[in-house]
């Protein structure tokens, strides 16, 4: 079973930057599609941002395009998502996530990925 765990949260003042970590487990890391999501109190998980296996190909939610980066390590079976010029907004929960083999929704829909971490907290403060 995959596992996943996220590192990295914390509170920044508005304008600082976090880098999270996401370290797994299993053999498939390197053949899949990871994700990186966040919940904040009362709304809907919703996607930050994504990255190929290979690393070339990466999405970003409109929201934090041009701020925040993902990338991948597959020889450390890790995900990172550096965050840059963070916002009160950015404030969430963030989960990183790994894509199903069995794609039957887009890559922005949660309900692609089937393991997902414990999350981590990250808070913004103005």
């Amino acid at each position: 079973q995959v596992q996943l765990v996220e590192s990295g949260g914390g509170l920044v003042q508005a304008g600082g930057s976090l880098r999270l970590s996401c370290a797994t487990s299993g053999r498939t890391f390197s053949s899949t599609t990871m994700g990186w999501f966040r919940q904040a109190p009362g709304k809907e998980r919703e996607f930050v941002a994504a990255i190929a296996w290979s690393g070339d190909n990466t999405y970003y939610a409109n929201s934090v395009k041009g701020r925040f980066t993902i990338s991948r390590d597959n020889a450390k079976n890790t995900v990172y998502l550096q965050m840059n010029s963070l916002i009160p907004e950015d404030t969430a929960v963030y989960y990183c996530a790994r894509r199903s083999p069995l794609v039957m929704y887009g890559l922005r829909d949660p309900r692609s990925y089937d393991s997902w971490g414990q999350g981590t907290q990250v808070t913004v403060s103005s």
